[in-house]
């Protein structure tokens, strides 16, 4: 299933994209969140899906996407999870998943604009593969358990302050992954029988351009040992995201510019969909 929200921000619908067609889930829930996905809401909506109980949501194509997921408790992020972003960066790859967190405050729309921080001049972009929670994950015993507890895969974009990040830092990442609308999400939350997440091609684009280039298979740590190795620190609830790194071709590399007001970032991986971002000035009072 391809589940999506659709509308203004703070008001967006649930529905279900199937066969080209866009269906209402309001009859089932109020909201695709950690509720939904505790209560065995995915298996409520594909049954519904699948007895033609839905209605169509009209003109679906004419409402602004929302981030597939509703508000999440929290944002766990995994950095240098691809040796050749690694080396770009001029790190040695990781021997244990590097993490650090975002705000769920950053989640955004696919296509919303992003606005640069005041004074930013190393605003990056980073295509990465989401992976939301759909039943609690803690001390697992092995990642061969880690599948059962996703509820499905996601498009994102780890906007990323590298100043921030890495020199005001003190050494802890988030400062530069924390601004608001900074992960933007979607548009599709879709259910892991429909891919393949071990070999999903990655792509990004600026203002047309080519930027990145990947697939999952380069990742160092995969789905399943991260959803484990992350249980036995932290308690994954219903609805978290994991965002799972990403590949080489980030102007952190030096290969390209920083993003500046009216740039255009957007990025791809298949079978999740497309993402569009103008990247804004922030309004100074």
């Amino acid at each position: 299933m391809h589940l999506v929200r659709l509308g203004p921000v703070g008001q967006e619908r649930p529905a279900v994209v199937a066969g080209g067609t866009t269906y209402d889930l309001t009859g089932l829930t109020a909201d695709v969140d950690g509720a939904f996905l505790a209560g065995d809401g995915m298996a409520a909506a594909r049954a519904a899906l699948e007895a033609g109980g839905l209605p169509e949501l009209p003109d679906a194509d004419t409402l602004r996407v929302g981030a597939p997921i509703a508000r999440p408790g929290a944002i766990i992020c995994i950095g240098m999870n691809y040796a050749e972003h690694a080396a770009e960066s001029g790190s040695a790859p990781p021997d244990v998943p590097i993490m650090f967190l975002k705000t769920p405050n950053t989640l955004a729309g696919p296509h919303d604009p992003v606005t640069i921080p005041p004074g930013s001049e190393r605003t990056d972009w980073e295509v990465e593969l989401g992976v939301v929670i759909g039943k609690r994950a803690l001390y697992l015993d092995s990642p061969s358990q880690s599948l059962a507890h996703v509820a499905g895969f996601v498009l994102g974009n780890d906007v990323s302050e590298r100043q921030y990040q890495l020199v005001d830092s003190g050494g802890q990442w988030s400062k530069g992954k924390c601004a608001p609308g900074f992960n933007p999400l979607g548009p599709w939350l879709v259910t892991p029988d429909e891919v393949d997440h071990t070999g999903l091609r990655l792509r990004s684009w600026v203002n047309g351009e080519p930027r990145q280039d990947s697939t999952t298979a380069d990742m160092i740590f995969g789905v399943e040992h991260l959803v484990w190795h992350l249980s036995r620190y932290l308690a994954l609830e219903p609805g978290d995201v994991i965002m799972t790194g990403t590949p080489q071709g980030v102007a952190l590399s030096g290969k390209y510019p920083y993003l500046r007001p009216g740039d255009v970032v957007e990025l791809e991986i298949d079978g999740l969909g497309r993402q569009r971002q103008e990247f804004v000035a922030a309004e100074v009072a």
